[in-house]
């Protein structure tokens, strides 16, 4: 793999966590059976990455069209 193609890869990565991150934190099935299954420091640290996660959203979706459309 050369650097040409991670720099192409990074930023589809990079939405792929903001969006799976968002939509768990996002649908209350999802949320209630994380606080059941998951620790409670597992769990605060999960939501605490929120913000990163919606900033890894906007950012990665931006850069991912941006790639798409120059390439």
């Amino acid at each position: 793999m050369t650097w040409r193609e991670l720099d192409y890869i990074f930023p589809f990565v990079v939405f792929s966590y903001g969006l799976i991150v968002t939509l768990v934190l996002l649908n209350p099935k999802l949320v209630k059976i994380a606080e059941q299954k998951l620790p409670s420091e597992m769990w605060a640290q999960f939501q605490a990455k929120r913000t990163l996660a919606l900033l890894c959203l906007v950012i990665g979706a931006v850069w991912s069209l941006q790639n798409i459309w120059l390439a």
